[in-house]
C-alpha cells in the first residue's frame, strides 16, 4: 500500500507538470522538489488510513488484538473471518490440534491443518518487543485452551460437577456469613461489658474522655463496618469461584481474582517501598521533637535565672519565645521532611499544598498581623496581666494577654477581648505600672470657682481621699492645679490603691467621688463650674483671712505648697 500511494502521488507530480505546459524531467529532477509534499502526501494517507484495532474472541476468551490490514480486510473484518472460520473448523468435530506455519504472508495458525488466522508484523504490539512468532505462538496456545474449554461447555459430567461445586461454595459462604455475624454479636458484648468497666477510667483534666454509651456505639458502628467489609470480601471470593467453575465464565472469575491478588500486592509494594521514606521521616520528627524539649526547658531555665545576658527573657516572655521556637523547629522539620513524606510526589498532595498556600495568603494577612502585634507587645512590655490600663475609650484589669487578643475586665460585669493590632495603634494609659509595690493609680479633678481658697479645696481632697478604703497614706495623695481657666482653676487628684480583685478600681473610684461629695458639703463649697456673662460689682477677691480652713490644727502646713 505504501508503494502503491507513492508512485501515486508522483504520477499526479508528473501529470500536474505537463498540464502547466512544462517540458517532462528525468526522475532525479522531479523528486527534489517534491520530496517533501509527497512525504507528507504519503504520512497524511497513511494516518487517514490507520484502523482502529480489534480483538479476536473465541468462546469469552481473548485470543489476538488484531492491528493491521490484511488482503483489504481491516482488523474488525479479519477477527470477525476467523471467528467464524474457528467456528466452522471446530463444528466439524476434529480433534483441535492447533499449529503455528510460517509463510510468505505471515506466521498462519491452523487448526487440524485447515487455516485461522495469519499473524502479521504489524499486529504485533509496538510497546511489547516481541516478534511475530512468539506472537502466534501465544495466540495458538490460548486458542487451545479455548477449544479445550468450549468442548469441557459441551461435557455434561463436568457441567453437573461444576454445579454441584458452586452449591457446596454458596452453601458454605451463607455458613461463613452467619458465623461472623455471630463472632461479631458476641464480640459486640465484649466491648459493651468491657466500654462499661473502662469509661470512667480514661480521665483527662478531671473530666471523663469518654461516656458508656457513647462508647458503646462507637464500638457497634465499628463492629457494623468491620462485618460488612468481611461479608463483602466473602462475597467477592465466592463470585470468583462459583465464575471459575464454568467453561465460559471462567475468564470473569480469573479476572476478580487477579484484580484482588493485584491490587493487594501494589498495595504491600508500595507499603513496603514507602517505608525508608517513612522512617527517614519519623526520625526527622523526633529529633524535632528532642530539640523542642531542650530548647524549652533552656528557655525556662534562662527565664527563671535572671541572666544579664538575656535581659529580655523573664517569666511574661518565656511562653511566647517557647511558641516561637517551637514553630520555627517543627516548620523547619516539616521542610526537611517533606521529600520523604509518602505521596509526597502526587498531583493531589502538590494540589493540597497549593491550596493550602492560597488559603494561608488570601485569609492569613490579618492573622499574620494580629501575631505579629501580640509578640510586639509580648516582648516590649507593654501590658502585664494584673495592670489596670485604658486603651481608647477601654477601660479595665489586664487578665490576659495572647498571641492574637488582649482580654481586660471592667468593673461593670464585662469582659473585653481587644485585637492586638489595635492596641498597638493606640494609646495605652497604664494606671499601675508606676505605682510603689502592687496597685494602681487613681486620678479625678474638680473644677471650683476663684472665690474659693485654693489651699481649702487641697486639703478637702486631701481629706477625701485618706478617708477612702482602698487608698494608701504612703504615698500622700497630692493635688495639682493643672489649669487656671477664665473662670475656675482645675484641681486633680492622684492616690494610690491597692486592689483586691478586678473590680476594686472602680468601687474606690465611686467612694472617692462619694467622699469627695461629702467634703465639701461639709465646708459649704459648691463644686459647680462658674461662668459668667458680664463682670461682677465686686472683685471676686479672697482676703488672707480666710485663705486657711476654719477649725484646722493643719492649717499652716499647707502654706508650703506657694
Amino acid at each position: 500500500m505504501r508503494k502503491i500511494c507513492r508512485r501515486l502521488a508522483c504520477a499526479l507530480v508528473f501529470a500536474a507538470s505537463l498540464l502547466a505546459g512544462e517540458p517532462a524531467l528525468s526522475q532525479s529532477t522531479v523528486s527534489e522538489p517534491v520530496t517533501k509534499p509527497v512525504a507528507e502526501a504519503q504520512e497524511t494517507l497513511l494516518r487517514a488510513e490507520k484502523p482502529e484495532p480489534n480483538d479476536l474472541v473465541v468462546f469469552n476468551r481473548k485470543i489476538l488484538t488484531l492491528h493491521a490490514t490484511y488482503l483489504g480486510m481491516r482488523p474488525e473484518m479479519r477477527a470477525r473471518r476467523s471467528e467464524a472460520l474457528i467456528a466452522e473448523t471446530l463444528a466439524l468435530g476434529g480433534p483441535g490440534k492447533v499449529a503455528v506455519e510460517a509463510s510468505p504472508f505471515g506466521e498462519v495458525i491452523t487448526i487440524d491443518g485447515r487455516f485461522a488466522l495469519a499473524v502479521q508484523p504489524s499486529d504485533v504490539d509496538q510497546v511489547n518487543t516481541e516478534s511475530a512468532a512468539e506472537t502466534a505462538r501465544e495466540a495458538a496456545q490460548r486458542l487451545t485452551d479455548a477449544i479445550a474449554a468450549s468442548r469441557e461447555a459441551r461435557d455434561i459430567d463436568r457441567i453437573l460437577q461444576a454445579c454441584i461445586r458452586a452449591a457446596l461454595a454458596t452453601v458454605l459462604a451463607f455458613a461463613l456469613v452467619m458465623l461472623i455475624r455471630r463472632a461479631m454479636t458476641l464480640a459486640e458484648k465484649s466491648l459493651n461489658r468491657l466500654a462499661d468497666l473502662s469509661a470512667d477510667k480514661l480521665v483527662i483534666a478531671g473530666q471523663t474522655f469518654l461516656q458508656p454509651d457513647r462508647l458503646r456505639t462507637l464500638c457497634s458502628q465499628t463492629l457494623s463496618i468491620v462485618q460488612t467489609l468481611v461479608r463483602l470480601l466473602v462475597a467477592y471470593e465466592w463470585l470468583g469461584y462459583v465464575l471459575g467453575q464454568f467453561p465460559y465464565t471462567r475468564p470473569w472469575g480469573d479476572q476478580l481474582r487477579g484484580f484482588l491478588v493485584s491490587t493487594l500486592g501494589q498495595i504491600t509494594l508500595d507499603i513496603v517501598s514507602a517505608l525508608p521514606g517513612l522512617m527517614v521521616a519519623l526520625l526527622i520528627f523526633w529529633l524535632a521533637n528532642v530539640t523542642t524539649r531542650v530548647s524549652n526547658a533552656f528557655i525556662d531555665r534562662a527565664s527563671m535565672a535572671q541572666s544579664t545576658a538575656l535581659q529580655w527573657l523573664d517569666i511574661d516572655t518565656a511562653k511566647p519565645t517557647r511558641r516561637m521556637a517551637t514553630l520555627f523547629i517543627w516548620l523547619f522539620a516539616i521542610a526537611i521532611a517533606y521529600p520523604f513524606l509518602p505521596g509526597s510526589n502526587t498531583e493531589a498532595f502538590k494540589g493540597l499544598s497549593v491550596l493550602v498556600g492560597v488559603m494561608v495568603s488570601l485569609g492569613g494577612s490579618s492573622l499574620v498581623g494580629q501575631a505579629a502585634s501580640g509578640m510586639v507587645m509580648m516582648f516590649t512590655r507593654t501590658l502585664h496581666v494584673g495592670e489596670y490600663v485604658r486603651i481608647n475609650e477601654h477601660e479595665g484589669t489586664v487578665i490576659a494577654v495572647g498571641t492574637f487578643t488582649t482580654r481586660i475586665r471592667t468593673g461593670l460585669g464585662e469582659e473585653l477581648s481587644l485585637p492586638n493590632s489595635l492596641i498597638m495603634g493606640q494609646v495605652t494609659r497604664n494606671f499601675s505600672r508606676t505605682v510603689t509595690g502592687p496597685g494602681f493609680m487613681i486620678e479625678t479633678g474638680v473644677t471650683i470657682g476663684y472665690d474659693t481658697p485654693w489651699r481649702l479645696v487641697h486639703t478637702m481632697l486631701a481629706n477625701a481621699a485618706r478617708s477612702t478604703p482602698g487608698v494608701l497614706h504612703d504615698p500622700e495623695p497630692r493635688v495639682y492645679q493643672t489649669r487656671l481657666s477664665d473662670y475656675y482653676p482645675e484641681y486633680h487628684l492622684v492616690c494610690q490603691a491597692t486592689p483586691t480583685d478586678q473590680r476594686q478600681r472602680i468601687e474606690v473610684m465611686s467612694a472617692l467621688h462619694a467622699n469627695i461629695q461629702d467634703e465639701f458639703n461639709r465646708n459649704g463649697v459648691q463644686i459647680m463650674s462658674p461662668h459668667y456673662r458680664g463682670d461682677p460689682d465686686t472683685p471676686k477677691l479672697v482676703p488672707e483671712s480666710r485663705w486657711y480652713p476654719p477649725a484646722s490644727d493643719n492649717a499652716k502646713q499647707t502654706d508650703s505648697v506657694k
